[in-house]
């Protein structure tokens, strides 16, 4: 699977802003700039609407009709836009915006460019709303290829949402080989990291009505990136009952990489669960306080209202679990990783799996893509060139293959380190990842990866693995700068 080839310069162009400047910031939030006028901004995003009724019928009917080139004629005049966009909201992201940025962003472009994913799934899109086109282009029609060839993508919602619409992206060209639509952001979530990153802004702005006008003209220009995406295996005994989030589904069938041996500490007719990740996946005490979050604002949405006051709630919750106040080795379900986890990695260009020591302290491992992490912060820290040389590491990048992997001990030394007063505990830099979970007195492991958490059932007798490759692939992001 060939991935996208930069040059040099470009790679360099392409790098993921670890920083931006207070001026950068406002334009991301929408605050400073020049004004957009509503009439050039659709000239430049408006699809024709014959080819928008087309993908409307097509992915509300979740089929591409034998006959769309009879009922969506080419007129021979109609001209694809310079850059069409289609917008993907998530109207529970954050604090429930969603229903007036749909209304919003359907007054600025058209109602059938914008799609609610209550309502719509992205692959719906990607599989019927693309078949028609690709359909309607093979008979000829140069408005639905070119409309095809340019398209861009917005996503409104949090690093899960926009990680889901990735994914799908993904499963798109890995499928059909087809081309990959670059992807914008308005950040919606608590931590927005994906958009950091990317230049949209850490939170949906103050002055969102003139931003989000500002962010479709800035998605018309702005320029490509690359991101690694990461995918995530797990495989367990069979027979437990999951709850998982949106970004991970069961695999219909189990595969192994045959160099792994993972079979061999598994019971007869395993289970599979996969998804890829973008930004981080963790395991541990983390993730156990974004579950116990992640439930308690679904059970009590009124708390939701907006990102400070999820940051509030986020961290009185995590005081109760017992991270910042009990000792980690006074409680079995509270001891260090160390005593059911086994870590494992292999760095760049090796085929070879190598162990990596977990220190008795740490209750929490990351596996981080992207310089920023809990909104914003960066906990890998920027390390100064002779440390990276004595440690064997490299300078951090979304792009390089390499996820970093750290460690948090108790709740006060993740404070610390989210407040960058230390880095967090370096543990390694791999290429692949592999953790095997056997559980004695624990019964779950709690995990996230892109801020979507589950509770992992874990066994005494019959270990768990975690298998983390980069996905051959990677996927392309507007920069929003």
């Amino acid at each position: 699977m060939a991935e996208i080839d930069l040059s040099d310069a470009d790679r360099e162009a392409a790098r993921v802003p670890a920083r931006t400047s207070l001026i950068d910031s406002l334009m991301g939030c929408g605050l400073a700039g020049p004004r957009i006028e509503k009439e050039d901004l659709q000239r430049r995003v408006v699809i024709p609407p014959y080819l928008r009724q087309a993908l409307s019928e097509s992915i509300s009917r979740k089929d591409v009709p034998g006959d769309a080139e009879e009922r969506f004629p080419w007129d021979g005049s109609s001209t694809a836009p310079e850059a069409p966009i289609v917008v993907f909201v998530n109207s529970r992201s954050g604090g429930r915006h969603g229903p007036a940025l749909m209304a919003r962003l359907q007054e600025l472009i058209s109602e059938e460019q914008v799609f609610d994913l209550s309502n719509v799934k992205p692959t719906d899109f990607f599989q019927y709303g693309l078949g028609c086109l690709e359909r309607l282009a093979g008979f000829g029609d140069n408005c639905a290829s070119e409309t095809r060839e340019k398209l861009r993508v917005m996503v409104a919602g949090g690093d899960g949402t926009v990680g889901w619409v990735l994914g799908s992206i993904s499963e798109l060209y890995l499928q059909n080989r087809l081309p990959l639509p670059p992807t914008g952001i308005i950040p919606l979530g608590t931590g927005n990291d994906l958009s950091r990153s990317f230049g949209w802004g850490g939170s949906f702005p103050f002055a969102w009505k003139s931003a989000v006008k500002r962010s479709l003209f800035k998605a018309t220009t702005g320029q490509v990136c690359q991101l690694d995406s990461w995918q995530i295996v797990v495989s367990m005994p069979s027979g437990e009952a999951i709850e998982l989030p949106y970004a991970l589904k069961n695999r219909e069938e189990c595969v192994f990489d045959k160099d792994d041996n993972i079979e061999d500490y598994l019971p007869e007719k395993p289970t599979q669960i996969e998804g890829v990740f973008y930004n981080y996946f963790s395991i541990g005490m983390d993730a156990q306080v974004a579950y116990g979050f992640h439930h308690l604002r679904n059970e009590k949405p009124s708390l939701a209202q907006g990102p400070i006051s999820n940051k509030l709630i986020y961290s009185g919750y995590s005081c109760t679990q017992g991270w910042f106040f009990t000792p980690c080795l006074s409680d079995p379900s509270l001891r260090g990783l160390k005593n059911i986890l086994r870590l494992q990695i292999k760095r760049p260009n090796s085929s070879k799996w190598e162990p990596v020591r977990i220190p008795s302290s740490v209750r929490a491992i990351v596996a981080l893509n992207l310089p920023n992490y809990g909104s914003g912060r960066n906990p890998w820290g920027q390390l100064k060139p002779d440390y990276l040389e004595k440690r064997g590491f490299v300078e951090a990048r979304a792009d390089d293959g390499l996820l970093e992997i750290f460690g948090f001990k108790q709740g006060w030394h993740a404070s610390f380190v989210m407040a960058e007063l230390i880095n967090a505990k370096h543990l390694a830099q791999a290429a692949s990842i592999k953790l095997e979970l056997r559980g004695g007195q624990w019964k779950d492991a709690y995990m996230q990866m892109d801020g979507e958490p589950w509770k992992q059932p874990i066994h005494a007798e019959h270990s768990t693995f975690v298998d983390i490759k980069r996905v051959p692939c990677q996927s392309l992001l507007i920069n929003g700068l």
